[in-house]
């Protein structure tokens, strides 16, 4: 919570907290789906985003909302040409764009100030980081092709 008048504070998982704080609208994972949370007014804060929201106007009302995971809908979180929901990222093979070899999938991306990818391969985990040295071009269908510097993939 943040003062006394129902605002919240939000750890956003996106790129910038200003993506999150665009948003019209978010929702909540219920057991039957999502509830939808009308914005009233959100703002970047630092790294976390403040936001008031409809029917929510107390401490005690926001409170409520610890701990709790927040969504938006992929259609209304503007992408940069180039870039890709880290969801979609997962399970893709990597790929070499030269030979074709197939080094394993990414398993996970971990964020920073460079995105790596975490690629499990058939001896182990890889990392890759996720720069244009080394990414020739992600295809969400067919994979990420890939041209690493030597010692990243050599026992594969």
């Amino acid at each position: 919570t943040h003062g006394v008048r129902g605002v919240v504070k939000i750890d956003p998982w996106c790129d910038r907290p200003a993506v999150l704080a665009s948003q019209k609208i978010v929702y909540l994972k219920t057991k039957d789906g999502f509830t939808p949370l009308n914005i009233v007014h959100a703002s970047p804060a630092g790294t976390l985003v403040l936001a008031s929201f409809e029917g929510i106007t107390s401490i005690e009302e926001a409170a409520k909302l610890k701990n709790t995971v927040i969504y938006a809908d992929r259609d209304n979180v503007p992408l940069p040409k180039g870039s890709h929901f880290i969801v979609d990222l997962i399970g893709l093979d990597v790929i070499n764009a030269d030979t074709g070899k197939l080094y394993g999938k990414v398993a996970n991306v971990i964020t920073g100030a460079n995105e790596i990818y975490e690629i499990d391969t058939p001896t182990g985990k890889a990392y890759l980081p996720a720069v244009a040295e080394f990414v020739v071009r992600v295809d969400l269908e067919s994979g990420i092709y890939v041209r690493p510097i030597k010692g990243i993939f050599d026992e594969i």
